[in-house]
């Protein structure tokens, strides 16, 4: 027995000592994956949007931060950030509720545009962002977000909507050096839960452009906004271009209070706040107040022109989407679940909802004769093409 053992010995040695090398130094494909699952290697490197808390003052407080997909802990690359405040809605104690509208929603719509890092600390309910605690809170939450993700200094910029925005003032009237640029939308600094501040009209907000200097600021409001009155963003204005100061007013024609969904839509938006580093030159004094038109205005087209248009398109399955049809001097467009919406020529193949919202356009696509062979669906988001029936595919 002892020398069948010793002879079985020998054989296993002799065996293992003719393996090739490579079998000695690297274990198997099978043998690393499985070295691999057992020994719990460091997840992928989380971005997006990120659930975060705060302690202050014996208080949790639930928030979010959003990183871009391009971030990178290991390469120490500083980014440019924002501390957005959200709206009265928003409040509460879940930490993400004030993700829903404004720019996070403008930054799940379009990642591309929005190379920052985004603090959304949340208001807790029945606070409001004007108490000090709550500033304090918002931000304690920026320099914890700053540190952590390498904000850089010099391009910390500062925004907010509605009850945000009453916020946002406060914080940029507090600390007026911290921010390279600050965006403000359907707000002021005429609270509505304080109406008594309206007796300071004449001279409260020259105080914020006192304190502001120069530090570009972008205003936006709906002219038919009925929540915070437009006057509010318009006596900002006049105050900051009364001081000298460097202001900018984009009034939606026909909005009423949302018109944060526009504005953070903007695509020049997120190009003016990189354009602006603090500390740094001076920007000079401006003042610029536009009043943007919802719509374009419509053009007059022929009956027969219309009907040219009108039909059935129908998407690659064959199904219908849309019936074209005209009623008197008026195209209109039916959907798949029967809803009936009115159409509006900006062009001879451009079409708008004149009761909707301003972003969508269908487009009539010709063939080289002139023929409508599809029509087109764009928004800020994407396009949906669908062909037009034809007398061929009705049989």
């Amino acid at each position: 027995m002892f020398r069948v053992a010793r002879f079985l010995a020998v054989c296993l040695f002799l065996a293992w000592a003719s393996l090739p090398a490579w079998a000695l130094s690297s274990p198997s494909p099978h043998a690393q994956a499985g070295v691999a699952r057992g020994a719990h290697p460091e997840p992928p490197q989380e971005t997006g949007f990120l659930n975060r808390k705060i302690e202050l003052h014996g208080a949790t407080y639930r928030f979010q931060v959003y990183l871009p997909e391009e971030w990178r802990r290991d390469d120490h690359k500083q980014w440019p950030i924002i501390l957005f405040l959200h709206g009265r809605g928003e409040r509460g104690s879940e930490g993400m509720w004030q993700t829903q509208i404004g720019l996070p929603q403008a930054v799940r719509d379009h990642p591309g545009r929005w190379p920052f890092v985004i603090v959304m600390p949340q208001c807790p309910l029945p606070a409001y962002w004007t108490d000090p605690d709550m500033l304090a809170m918002a931000m304690t939450a920026l320099d914890q977000e700053a540190a952590e993700f390498h904000a850089d200094p010099e391009r910390t910029y500062l925004s907010g909507l509605s009850l945000g925005g009453y916020g946002a003032w406060e914080l940029a009237r507090f600390h007026p050096q911290r921010w390279a640029a600050i965006a403000i939308s359907s707000s002021g600094v005429f609270w509505s839960y304080a109406p008594e501040r309206w007796q300071q009209v004449s001279t409260l907000p020259a105080e914020y452009a006192h304190a502001l200097g120069r530090t570009p600021i972008w205003l936006f409001h709906g002219t038919d906004d009925n929540v915070v009155p437009p006057r509010e963003s318009e006596l900002m204005f006049e105050a900051f271009k009364a001081a000298g100061g460097h202001v900018r007013l984009w009034l939606y024609q026909g909005l009423k209070h949302d018109c944060w969904t526009l504005a953070y839509n903007e695509p020049e938006l997120p190009r003016w706040l990189l354009a602006h580093r603090t500390p740094g030159p001076e920007p000079s004094a401006f003042a610029e107040r536009i009043v943007i038109p919802l719509h374009p205005p419509a053009i007059k087209l022929t009956p027969a022109q219309l009907d040219a248009l009108a039909g059935e398109y129908r998407d690659r399955n064959g199904h219908t989407i849309a019936t074209v049809f005209r009623q008197g001097d008026q195209l209109y467009q039916k959907n798949r679940v029967g809803e009936i919406n009115e159409l509006a020529p900006e062009s001879l193949s451009t079409f708008f909802y004149p009761n909707g919202s301003s972003i969508p356009r269908l487009i009539f696509e010709r063939d080289p004769q002139g023929h409508v062979t599809a029509l087109v669906l764009h928004d800020d988001r994407h396009e949906e093409r669908w062909e037009r029936r034809t007398a061929a595919t009705s049989r």
